[in-house]
């Protein structure tokens, strides 16, 4: 089992224990050994087989150590199992809408023994919620805007979950011999969007194999995998089936000559193949999953590489991230892609949180981490005082974190620490943090953690006041979203990119899987108004600077090139690229 689905077990089991009155020293220490699980940057089942190791991590004594083995032994828990027996499964659905804890959906179960979504929805349809104790006429509204978020993100994974999905499918199939060839995720997956559906996995035949013997041998081994709960179907040179997470995975087995053909196709998007399957009508061919052929003869004339394709079809090749039938093919046609951005671009993060606030490791643990992917330099940028929840630091502590930072730094050879703060945006768009502390940050990024419900004219002009404050220099997760959990709050983009571009602001592609924040259609909107991006991960754990790919490729998506992202640069140029602090309107304020 994977870090993710032990911590979610735990997890579970925190919020079905705190559902059931349990006093808090117990579900908290589930839920703080769920956080563990997820911080690990190794697999918490390579750990646990040295159980003393095991137990050497804060907060896991030997019931707990025993309960993680347990998970990893039966991928469930005992307990946890024994809750959904008193309450419904489908509670854990109702515990995933925004602004419904446990203690209100507690409340929910027990006076109106609502344990699905749908009840939930229709309590709040017919307003009888607003006169129960801890809701109201607002907190309906809220629910049913929830609901709304769950309902279009059934069945649909982020993307880091259906990357590790296909990471371990490819393995399998791998692992089968010489007949396979290699393994390439296709569809949605490939073209890098921010949640997924179905996964589509190619599998293409080494030469000498091609064979229905090969097919069928290669087929049985496919839903030999351990992960399978459904198989759902099994055609001549396809299987499919249903993991124990709910997600489909479709397996195709190919022969060479056809595999650039089939990864066009099963690429996508549907819009881009429609749109490039008429281009090959009008030119006299005929496109299909297995080949470009002559509409006259029916002579094959291309498909074993989508380059080949691409090139009968007189266009440059797109990249995948591309492929959504938003001008691509016009600008292949004309020879003006853009030569998008590449991971290897990347020479610094500059957002990420230290045991300073909410993260799990040190200054120096964070930089050495950061170092050895062959990063420059990071920021490091702790929460400001507004978030309580996450242990923000008030003005006295930002100064002494300074300090640290700064004695960090005088240490390490050929990389950077600069010194940051993920500053809060007040409901009126004030920050947080005083002026005179603002002023010795290296990077002062903004973000808002509060008041996320504010009418769209509201929140327009609180974002427009950051913007406008002569200490903002990046606007972090700009749209607040977090993917198949809430929606992003309402503003008016265009007025809030042409303010970033008027006062050299710079808006932030978080990269972390559940935010992915700008998105690809914000992103492609900053660019043409000439306002700089930059990639950071938010990363709270060593483990999740690895992220950076994600923003990638969703900068990729927004035909982002190298020199829309600041954090492309040098260090010396990048400080250079910010905005001066205390600066507004070109004229230097004083104190």
């Amino acid at each position: 089992m994977e870090n993710r689905e032990v911590a979610k077990i735990l997890r579970e089991t925190a919020q079905l224990l705190e559902i059931d009155g349990a006093f808090i020293g117990r579900y908290r220490s589930y839920e703080k050994a769920a956080e563990l699980m997820e911080s690990l940057p190794e697999p918490i089942a390579d750990i646990a087989k040295d159980n003393e190791r095991l137990t050497s991590y804060p907060g896991i004594g030997e019931r707990l150590a025993e309960h993680i083995q347990e998970i990893l032994k039966t991928g469930d828990y005992a307990l946890r199992k024994k809750l959904l027996k008193k309450y419904p499964h489908t509670l854990l659905d109702v515990l995933t809408l925004q602004s419904l804890g446990p203690k209100k959906v507690a409340l929910l179960w027990k006076t109106f023994k609502a344990g699905t979504v749908e009840a939930v929805e229709k309590l709040a349809r017919e307003g009888k919620l607003r006169d129960i104790a801890g809701f109201g006429e607002k907190s309906e509204q809220n629910i049913l805007k929830a609901v709304e978020v769950f309902k279009k993100s059934a069945g649909r994974f982020h993307i880091h979950v259906a990357d590790a999905a296909a990471a371990q499918i490819s393995s399998h199939i791998a692992a089968f011999g010489k007949a396979v060839e290699s393994v390439t995720p296709a569809g949605s997956l490939r073209r890098g969007k921010e949640t997924i559906g179905d996964l589509d996995l190619l599998v293409t035949l080494a030469a000498g194999h091609a064979s229905q013997k090969s097919v069928d041998a290669i087929a049985e081994h496919v839903l030999t995998f351990p992960g399978i709960e459904q198989v759902l179907a099994k055609g001549e040179n396809k299987v499919s089936f249903r993991l124990a997470s709910g997600m489909q995975v479709d397996v195709r087995i190919l022969e060479k000559e056809n595999f650039g053909a089939a990864l066009m196709y099963f690429t996508g998007s549907k819009e881009h193949n429609v749109a490039l399957r008429g281009r090959a009508n009008k030119m006299g061919y005929t496109l299909n999953e297995y080949m470009l052929s002559s509409l006259k003869t029916e002579r094959r004339v291309a498909g074993k590489t989508e380059e080949e394709i691409y090139g009968k079809l007189k266009l440059a090749y797109i990249e995948p991230e591309l492929r959504e039938n938003t001008g691509e093919i016009d600008a292949a046609e004309a020879g003006t892609l853009p030569t998008l951005i590449t991971l290897a671009d990347m020479r610094g993060d500059l957002q990420m949180h230290t045991t300073a606030s909410d993260g799990k490791n040190s200054i120096e643990e964070m930089a050495a981490a950061a170092k050895a992917l062959g990063y420059e330099y990071i920021a490091l940028t702790d929460h400001s005082k507004a978030v309580t929840v996450a242990n923000g630091m008030d003005e006295k502590r930002t100064l002494a974190q300074i300090k640290k930072i700064r004695a960090a730094d005088e240490k390490m050879e050929g990389f950077r620490i600069l010194a940051g703060i993920e500053v809060d945006i007040l409901k009126d768009g004030t920050l947080d943090l005083d002026d005179e502390v603002l002023a010795q940050l290296d990077v002062v990024v903004a973000s808002v953690h509060s008041y996320m419900n504010l009418e769209r004219e509201a929140m327009t002009e609180r974002l427009l006041a950051a913007i406008e404050n002569p200490y903002t220099q990046i606007i972090a997760h700009p749209t607040g979203r977090l993917l198949l959990r809430r929606d992003a709050f309402a503003y008016d983009m265009e007025k809030i990119l042409d303010a970033a571009k008027k006062h050299g602001v710079c808006m932030e592609c978080n990269a972390y899987p559940d935010r992915l924040d700008l998105n690809d259609t914000y992103l492609r909107m900053a660019k043409n108004r000439g306002v700089k991006v930059v990639i950071s991960t938010d990363s709270h754990t060593t483990a999740n600077l690895k992220f950076m790919h994600y923003g990638v490729r969703m900068a990729r998506r927004g035909w982002l090139e190298k020199r829309d992202v600041v954090n492309t640069l040098p260090t010396e140029k990048l400080l250079e690229a910010l905005r001066p602090k205390g600066k507004k309107k070109g004229k230097e304020l004083k104190g």
